[in-house]
């Protein structure tokens, strides 16, 4: 009878005991479930101030960005700043980074700028491969994340003639008030290495900079302006003669001589007389055409002086050199047959030959024997080149 109560209280103790000890179980589950949940909620939290803070630093830099380009309207400079910030912040100086520009001529893009991580890598996509021409087709952003998987282009097509391997690709155009500038473009040969959050970034600073590329080219055209003659696209005789006298410097400095040739159109005013005025401003386009094909191996300085006078200065080309090159340019010249009202003419010049130092040192002097020689050329029958 004792042994039988006692086995009925163990049998009901244990299964109490059974009971807790489940129910405790079912507690350290359920407290485990939620510490796993507290753990990756943390983690989550910690991955999302991390991009936080990391986005904050980004989008903070770019008032440096603007700081930066905003003291500056050259263009060099300017494209330096984004391809730094964009090689530095988004690529962390990995891969590569690309900048083309447009020419506004042949809307064509041309290498300007770049930053890589191998040094010794070439780009020699000079005009663009198949992702930056469907960038300047489309205008829009591209991100591709492995180019072996993106149904839009076919990587065999993608063939660079050097080292360059590429899998993951960012790319925005540079566009200002509905004009296409330029691109910009990062690679990495590491697939899935740029994500969307990269490109959004890569297209806020392609949106920053795009008005200061405009601005500098704006700046540039303007300076061309300035220095260039509206008529022929020579150089002024004010800014000539800054360049002279850089060049006297130079050339003392170098212990090296230079030439300066007087040229002036021979009975220039019979073509206005006979064709009219048009007519004279389409030979002085044609003698500017001639004088810069002839001479573009040389380097030439070249300058429409005044009128129907040209001004020539050549860097290291001394008095002998500069009397042959001369008589040839007045072959040359008389050889080029100009069409005026549908007539065939042609133009003979006098050119005056001054040479540095051998004739002076001093650029007035310089001009002024120069410009005697070429009257003697004329008083001499014209079509000619006489030295000071």
């Amino acid at each position: 009878m004792f042994y039988g109560v006692n086995a009925v209280i163990l049998s009901i103790l244990f299964r109490q005991n059974y009971r807790r000890k489940h129910k405790l179980g079912i507690e350290i589950e359920g407290l485990q479930e939620k510490i796993n949940l507290a753990v990756n909620e943390h983690s989550r939290e910690l991955k999302n101030q991390s991009a936080v803070e990391k986005k904050i630093l980004l989008y903070k830099s770019l008032k440096d960005i603007l700081e930066k380009i905003n003291r500056t309207l050259d263009l060099n400079s300017i494209s330096e700043i984004l391809t730094e910030a964009a090689f530095t912040l988004i690529a962390n100086n990995k891969g590569s980074c690309v900048l083309y520009l447009v020419d506004n001529q042949t809307y064509k893009l041309g290498l300007f700028k770049t930053k890589k991580e191998d040094k010794n890598l070439i780009i020699k996509a000079k005009e663009g491969d198949i992702f930056d021409l469907w960038v300047l087709r489309h205008a829009s952003p591209l991100l591709i994340e492995d180019i072996r998987k993106d149904f839009r282009f076919d990587p065999e097509k993608f063939r660079d003639e050097g080292e360059r391997f590429v899998s993951s690709v960012i790319s925005a155009p540079l566009i200002s008030d509905h004009k296409f500038l330029g691109i910009l473009r990062l690679d990495n040969p590491t697939a899935g290495f740029y994500q969307q959050h990269d490109l959004r970034f890569l297209v806020t600073i392609c949106d920053l900079v795009a008005v200061a590329l405009e601005n500098s080219e704006l700046f540039v055209k303007t300076e061309n302006l300035a220095i260039h003659d509206s008529l022929t696209s020579l150089y002024t005789r004010g800014y000539f003669l800054e360049r002279l006298r850089e060049e006297l410097k130079r050339s003392a400095r170098q212990n090296k001589p230079f030439s300066l040739l007087m040229l002036d159109i021979d009975y220039f005013k019979k073509y206005n007389d006979k064709f009219g005025h048009t007519a004279g401003d389409e030979v002085l386009r044609s003698l500017s055409r001639n004088l810069c094909e002839y001479l573009k191996d040389l380097s030439p300085i070249i300058s429409r002086f005044g009128g129907e006078e040209f001004c020539i200065a050549i860097p290291h080309m001394d008095k002998k050199e500069a009397y042959d090159l001369s008589q040839n340019l007045c072959a040359s010249v008389e050889k080029t047959k100009v069409i005026l009202r549908r007539q065939e003419t042609g133009i003979t010049v006098s050119i005056g030959i001054a040479a540095f130092p051998h004739d002076a040192t001093d650029i007035d002097d310089l001009i002024t024997k120069a410009d005697r020689a070429m009257y003697e050329a004329k008083k001499k029958g014209r079509n000619r080149p006489i030295a000071a």
